[in-house]
């Protein structure tokens, strides 16, 4: 099992100084990587935001969680996260995925293409990044992409460029990732374009288990090379194991769930530093799950368990 690391999730803030203050917060409390989304409503542009967070810090790592395959071309990319990577001295990971969030396609005007569609064109925009990252020249020809005689330059600092991370709530997205990536996110179903009841039923933990098999049977030998990663819906440490009982009682009914269902959910992390710690090595046994992320409001509340669980 790969040892236990953190991230955060990191999209805003209320100035550029704040911003650095609090990713090297986010560093000395011993987090692994500072992750920013790629959306249009109200949040900082991804690639900007993670060059400043590399020169605000020494060690803490980068990505995109992650980038839509739709918002940029995929020669644009290869070059902007090779610079990156350059610039950091190699601390980049590259998240990209097929895209999901329909109002964010419907505001800017892009085609909100069928999944099956915007999966094949996130398949061709990795091979493109990666020949582009390896090859001296580069050449390719599909049915979204052509690329003619294309130098990638710079070359990433990592070689072969960084690790790649795809995730995703369905077989063919996961089945993708299992071959092609080399950190692979077990997410609710979001096939509907946004979130909703059916996205809390798809995050149920047998819908994990089956997530996490489906990786394995695409993956094959590498499986074990792989690291498995959860993006969390919610973290709560609390005082005492009834006050998170509670706090789960309450918010069950509210996705349509029972109290019973709601506490399988492994992207709901709650209780006390104790209780978080055991349910991170339950997960980690049951879904091969190793590399959580969070959100930046409980970066606080989550550092005794980061300190305590980091590395082991």
């Amino acid at each position: 099992m790969n040892p236990f690391r953190f991230g955060v999730q990191f999209s805003t803030s209320a100035s550029g100084s704040t911003y650095r203050e609090t990713v090297r917060k986010i560093e000395d409390l011993g987090y692994s990587t500072v992750f920013c989304p790629d959306h249009y409503d109200d949040q900082w542009a991804p690639t900007v935001a993670l060059t400043v967070a590399a020169e605000a810090t020494k060690s803490l790592r980068v990505a995109a969680l992650v980038y839509d395959v739709d918002y940029r071309h995929p020669v644009t990319l290869a070059k902007e996260i090779a610079t990156l990577d350059v610039i950091s001295e190699g601390r980049v990971e590259f998240g990209i995925g097929a895209g999901w969030m329909r109002r964010d396609y419907e505001a800017a005007g892009i085609p909100f293409d069928r999944p099956g569609v915007r999966i094949d064109r996130m398949i061709e925009a990795i091979e493109v990044i990666q020949g582009l990252w390896t090859a001296e020249t580069f050449d390719f020809q599909g049915s979204h992409y052509s690329i003619n005689g294309l130098a990638g330059s710079p070359s990433p600092h990592q070689a072969g460029g960084p690790p790649i991370i795809v995730g995703g709530g369905g077989k063919r997205v996961l089945t993708e990732a299992a071959r092609r990536a080399d950190i692979v996110g077990l997410n609710a179903s979001l096939h509907a374009g946004s979130v909703g009841p059916e996205t809390a039923l798809s995050a149920l933990g047998e819908r994990f288990l089956e997530r996490r098999n489906w990786v394995e049977e695409a993956a094959g030998e590498r499986f074990s090379q792989l690291e498995l990663q959860m993006n969390t819906f919610m973290t709560a440490v609390t005082a005492t194991t009834a006050e998170a009982d509670e706090m789960i009682e309450g918010m069950a009914p509210m996705f349509g769930l029972s109290p019973d269902q709601a506490r399988t959910i492994p992207m709901v992390l709650a209780g006390t530093v104790n209780d978080v710690c055991e349910q991170l090595h339950h997960h980690r046994e049951l879904y091969g799950t190793s590399y959580w992320v969070i959100h930046d409001g409980e970066i606080d509340a989550m550092a005794p368990v980061v300190e305590r669980m980091r590395g082991k």
